[in-house]
């Protein structure tokens, strides 16, 4: 009872929290979760005890109608079910009800309703299964029934975040990795899965002394069977998954019986660190290299035998860079075909050898002489990994049809089997990097198909503010919360991002500034990779933000007009800006203009009946801001507020004076142009590196979707007098969304 009392208590905190009532010590901020589930995991029979209190707290909150508990309340019990040893079946039926009865409820509740009650019907078949692909797909574990691999990508700017907590962030994860390897995590969910199966009856020490001191192959051997077992109950019942993997548990133990295992309290397998690797982004096309990197085929990289063996990264990014160039001014294939009939690759189909075939005579009386074949260069590694992205596997690239009258085999749809979790952590500035990123990582995709045919690529955004931030990359003016505009609107939208991933916001610096001790050392190495593993697993719900694209011309003739992308803000300011003392001050002089420069203003009104209302303006002004992250979540993100500092002029009898006024008005285009050709400055992102000098104008609009761009340029050719969209066009997506990944979304 007094166990049950103080999980009780810890819950009830957490829902406090979500109200608004943040604990009297705030170093206990965001930490509620974690020491609750800790506290678990240093007691795993209390694991039903968790779970019992959390469906009722789920079942209280849905009769009282506290929507904000539900989810929340929900991915607490999910991650604590997936790595509980054994939950009655009792249990796992009333949360299965539960989450079927969201599915009448509005997005996001129907949606993840919907995801956990498909988990739950598989873990009711075969336990054990959530946590068995969650460490197979997480570190990469060869498995023919489940295929799949992921991985966490952690990228700081270093230029944003000080060295030591660059430094911090990198002893954290590679501490976190140390532990974790290939022969452990197939302990583990050897381990799991025979101790969910059977229950109290499963000998726990003695099946982890077994495991210890088998040899690597025969853990292979048992952790195949294992997984079999498991993924192939899914069209069976509980009771023919529990005789399979009995049966493995007396082959494994030997002798001893399964009925004979040591009465005493339930000892629990924890859940290993993910595969997180951290990078500091010092290149702009980085993310999309280790990307290339994390989905190159094993198969073709080294023999079976090793395919568990890393390339060497130096190498492969020597040749991803040599390639750069080359990729960025042509999309077609890299052709890996020298001319020569002999080079081509020799067919795979067995063939009687006393009967030559027809074909085979035909084909040998063809030659190509004189030919020069072209030394291997790096770049063929670079087609190797194209030609694995796109040919099914089992295919050989470059296999031909044998005649001219048989056609070439239907290729096999790709699946998505590959993962990456990109996790940004930084301000609004990296954000904006990550957006220039991504739209060039579409560019490139609609020419030519090759990570997302096979990759689901997914963002993270954990904000981390420095104490004090680097001068060169210092944003003007740009206070703690103006930094982290999308991080609070994330928290607006989603009240578990605010108390899990927000709060991380200043505990990060601190904790990569603590003086080394026993007690950091604790902390950090487990809080910090813990948190982020949940927020990876647990994080599956995307809020879209608009990206919005510029085009910027100069007022110097010979340099070419600019095109950029930004997410948060743009910034105009006349680059020699007076002061707002200046702007006070009554002139004398009856030929000065006052501050600023004359800019002409051209921008489609948003309406009510969303109809496009074009304004213009002329006036005179020292600087525009436009913001595209609301600062109330019931506005929407599909607007722009823009503010225009305009100036006013008056005459008076001490002479002629200028104050500024704000101009405040929402659109989606906008176009500025000065009409004297006085040049003003522009920032993208509250970034300084990201600065425009000298432009006399600017465009600003929604970014389109690259591949809709391309296929709307090829409908356009066959059809030049259609003005709407027809054809393949109308099902593309029309914006370039970036989608950063929460917890529940935006609730309804």
């Amino acid at each position: 009872a007094e166990l049950e009392s103080d999980i009780l208590r810890r819950v009830r905190a957490l829902l406090r929290e979500l109200d608004g009532h943040h604990p009297s010590c705030q170093s206990d901020r965001g930490m509620l979760r974690w020491t609750l589930h800790k506290k678990i995991d240093q007691n795993p029979s209390t694991s039903c005890v968790l779970v019992r209190i959390l469906v009722k707290e789920l079942e209280r909150a849905e009769r009282g109608d506290l929507r904000h508990y539900i989810i929340p309340l929900l991915h607490t019990l999910m991650y604590t079910l997936i790595q509980a040893p054994c939950v009655p079946e009792e249990l796992c039926a009333r949360v299965y009800d539960f989450c079927k009865r969201l599915l009448t409820l509005p997005k996001p509740f129907c949606t993840i309703g919907l995801d956990y009650a498909s988990r739950l019907q598989l873990e009711r078949t075969a336990p054990g299964t959530l946590y068995q692909r969650m460490v197979i797909s997480e570190h990469s574990l060869r498995s023919a029934p489940f295929p799949y691999q992921e991985k966490i990508f952690i990228f700081a700017d270093p230029e944003l975040l000080p060295e030591a907590i660059c430094n911090a962030l990198v002893t954290d994860t590679e501490a976190a990795q140390v532990s974790q390897s290939p022969r452990g995590c197939m302990s583990c969910v050897v381990t799991h899965a025979l101790q969910a199966a059977l229950g109290d009856t499963c000998d726990i020490h003695g099946l982890r002394a077994r495991l210890q001191a088998l040899p690597l192959g025969d853990v292979e051997h048992w952790f195949q069977q294992v997984v079999a077992a498991v993924e192939v109950a899914g069209g069976s019942e509980r009771g023919q998954h529990r005789a399979r993997l009995e049966r493995i548990y007396h082959g494994l133990l030997g002798s001893l019986p399964a009925g004979n295992a040591p009465q005493e309290e339930v000892q629990g397998t924890p859940l290993p660190n993910p595969n997180i690797s951290f990078h500091l982004w010092t290149e702009d096309e980085q993310l999309w290299k280790e990307l290339v990197l994390f989905l190159r085929p094993l198969s073709q990289s080294c023999e079976p035998e090793c395919q568990g063996q890393e390339l060497e990264g130096t190498e492969m990014r020597d040749i991803l860079a040599e390639c750069d160039c080359c990729e960025q001014s042509r999309f077609s294939v890299l052709s890996t075909d020298s001319g020569i009939e002999r080079d081509l690759p020799a067919q795979e189909e067995p063939c009687v050898p006393c009967v030559p075939c027809a074909a085979d005579s035909e084909r040998s009386r063809l030659h190509r002489k004189g030919g020069i074949k072209k030394k291997p260069s790096p770049l063929d590694s670079v087609a190797l990994l194209q030609a694995g992205s796109v040919v099914p596997a089992g295919k050989p690239p470059g296999k031909l049809p044998r005649r001219s009258g048989v056609p070439p085999e239907p290729s096999a749809p790709l699946q998505r089997r590959h993962t990456a979790r990109v996790m940004l952590l930084g301000d609004d500035r990296i954000l904006g990097r990550l957006a220039q990123a991504f739209h060039s990582l579409r560019k490139r995709e609609a020419r030519r198909v090759f990570l997302m045919a096979r990759l689901d690529l997914q963002f993270y955004h954990i904000p981390v503010l420095p104490g004090q931030p680097r001068p060169s990359a210092a944003a003007d003016h740009a206070g703690p919360e103006e930094l982290c505009e999308v991080a609070g609107y994330l928290g607006r939208a989603d009240p578990w991002y605010e108390s899990n991933i927000n709060t991380l916001c200043h505990m990060i610096p601190k904790l990569a500034t603590m003086p080394s001790s026993p007690s950091r050392a604790l902390v950090t190495d487990l809080f910090l990779p813990d948190v982020i593993a949940y927020y990876a697993r647990m994080g599956t719900q995307p809020i879209c933000f608009q990206v919005h694209s510029v085009k910027i011309l100069f007022q110097d003739p010979a340099q070419d007009p600019a095109e950029d992308v930004f997410l948060t803000e743009l910034l105009t300011q006349v680059q020699d800006s007076p002061s707002h003392r200046e702007l006070s001050t009554p002139k004398k002089k009856s030929t000065l203009d006052g501050p600023g420069i004359d800019l002409t203003v051209t921008y489609g009104k948003v309406v009510l009946s969303d109809r496009q209302k074009e304004l213009a303006l002329a006036l005179r002004s020292t600087g525009v801001l436009m913001k595209a992250i609301p600062a109330e979540e019931a506005e929407g993100l599909g607007c722009l507020r823009v503010t225009i500092t305009e100036i006013i002029r008056t005459n008076n009898l001490a002479g002629r004076s200028f104050s500024a006024v704000a101009n405040r008005f929402k659109t989606r285009n906008i176009k500025i142009r000065s009409p004297e050709q006085r040049p003003f400055m522009v920032r993208l992102d509250k970034d300084s590196r990201r600065t425009y000098r000298g432009v006399i104008s600017l465009e600003v609009s929604p970014c389109l979707e690259p591949s809709y761009c391309l296929q709307k340029t090829r409908t356009m050719k066959f059809s030049p007098q259609e003005t709407e969209d027809v054809g393949l066009v109308k099902y593309l997506p029309k914006s370039l969304l970036l989608p950063i990944n929460t917890f529940a979304g935006v609730i309804q």
